[in-house]
């Protein structure tokens, strides 16, 4: 069941080991390949090569991904501890459409892997197009409700003065225009489950790169462009995103190594859209729980104070920055998976989740040692108020006690999702996180008045606990006789 099991590429026949030279030639011949993209087909080529191939690309595009989160964190907190609290406000909202759009991204994934392992690249392309269509039409009533009613939805967070005066065109960009979020997480996917992980990797790079050109700009002023403020940060992550959409949808017409959207293709096909509907909700109620649980998390801490806003929401960025690589490889392991399965290979399909999951475990106990020596440092680089930085060193120490446990939950979570078994980590999420994340966390916190401390314990319970069961489910097998 452990992948050291399979056979490296050089097993069958092998000829005399090459020297270091010959070595050094061809790890950065499969280097330029994972970054350039390849045709391989990885339900055939060695488990090692298949998984660096596309564990490559999703790590360097989630780098960048969160590297832009950091930064873009790190100019506004320049604005104060509200500003950084108004960011954490408006991304519980953004979560829920996060919710929706990682949900769906995850049965796109899933289907369009599935129909690739089949060799039936006409049905990935149909369902490419109708998870689009999909993705705008849920966008319409987010982008209603962040436009009309962004003051109501901030005070009914208990955003403090300065949110509300400052605050309330972020939150309109942000919800107004979210059907480029919608749309980059589900053309992404289309790409992922395809194994075309280099075309998404570009995608994010354009899109994350001009984020982070244009945020100190708009945010601070640059010549005749005035200072706007936060609204100059959503501004910059909307002109991102719009530019790696248009990328996306132009890359899927001209075509990919293993996809093209023909003309014919475009219109609504009724019966493969609500097959995808169907995949989604599983994944999309899996993201919901989960999201919806940070949003009663951050509720509890805006009655602590926007201190403690700030510090958490600084931490969840690092916290994040940390495991893009991890959720990098985990989805290179749903992308194997869904393909594998799709060519009747089971075995092949589990071995490369074991292989990956180890891989997690040491990069996440690596940085688990420097959450737990340099807590406070890594706070001081976003900010100088005391109070935000004692409460974000806290939870990154807490972090660091169990963090090895989230590169397991991560891949055996995505195991499930690529196999298109979305409705068993829904269940799982219900439980631990809505039945004793949340309940936990409010007891802590406000009944036993440990602050923000008791939130980060009951974090800490809660998903080492989840983490655990889902790997010990994941070795139970079930989910390779899903159907999708």
């Amino acid at each position: 069941m452990n992948s050291t099991n399979q056979p490296d590429a050089t097993a069958v026949g092998a000829a005399p080991a090459p020297d270091a030279a010959a070595q050094h030639r061809s790890l950065w011949s499969e280097l330029r390949d994972a970054i350039r993209g390849t045709g391989a087909d990885y339900t055939k080529i060695p488990m090692r090569r298949a998984v660096f191939l596309l564990a490559v690309p999703m790590v360097l595009e989630l780098v960048l991904e969160s590297t832009f989160a950091v930064v873009d964190i790190w100019f506004v907190a320049r604005l104060g501890a509200s500003a950084v609290a108004t960011v954490g406000l408006t991304e519980t909202f953004l979560f829920l459409l996060y919710a929706i759009g990682i949900g769906l991204a995850m049965a796109v994934t899933a289907v369009v892997a599935r129909r690739t392992g089949e060799g039936n690249r006409q049905a990935a392309a149909v369902s490419a197009v109708q998870a689009i269509w999909i993705a705008v039409l849920v966008s319409v009533p987010f982008a209603v409700a962040g436009i009309v009613y962004a003051r109501e939805l901030l005070q009914l967070m208990g955003a403090d003065e300065w949110t509300l005066t400052h605050g309330v065109r972020y939150l309109q960009w942000m919800l107004g225009s979210n059907v480029v979020i919608m749309l980059l997480f589900v053309c992404n996917a289309v790409f992922r489950g395809a194994g075309d992980a280099a075309v998404a990797m570009r995608v994010l790079w354009v899109a994350n790169a001009l984020n982070i050109v244009l945020d100190p700009i708009l945010i601070f002023g640059f010549g005749p462009i005035p200072a706007l403020g936060i609204e100059g940060a959503a501004i910059a992550t909307v002109i991102g995103r719009s530019a790696g959409v248009a990328m996306q949808l132009w890359i899927l017409l001209r075509g990919s190594q293993h996809l093209r959207v023909g003309v014919e293709q475009i219109g609504l096909e009724i019966e493969t859209l609500l097959h995808i509907v169907r995949t989604s909700i599983g994944g999309v109620g899996q993201m919901i729980v989960s999201m919806t649980a940070w949003i009663f998390l951050m509720r509890i801490l805006a009655a602590i104070g926007s201190e403690a806003v700030a510090g958490a929401t600084i931490a969840i960025r690092i916290m994040m920055f940390t495991l893009m690589p991890a959720w990098g490889m985990s989805n290179a392991a749903a992308t194997l998976v869904g393909q594998n399965l799709g060519a009747g290979e089971p075995g092949r399909a589990e071995a490369s989740v074991w292989r990956i999951g180890w891989y997690n475990m040491a990069f996440t106990v690596a940085v688990s040692v420097v959450f737990f020596l340099f807590p406070r440092e890594l706070m001081g680089l976003f900010t100088a108020d005391r109070a935000v930085v004692d409460v974000g060193a806290e939870w990154l120490r807490i972090l660091s006690y169990s963090y090895f446990v989230y590169g397991w939950w991560m891949v055996s979570v995505q195991a499930f999702n690529g196999a298109g078994d979305t409705v068993t980590p829904t269940k799982i999420n219900l439980v631990f996180f809505w039945l004793i994340q949340i309940p936990l966390a409010w007891l802590l916190a406000l009944r036993l008045d440990l602050q923000a401390t008791g939130v980060f314990w009951a974090v800490f319970v809660s998903e080492t606990s989840v983490g655990l069961f889902t790997l010990w489910l994941f070795t139970r097998g079930k989910w390779k006789v899903a159907r999708v």
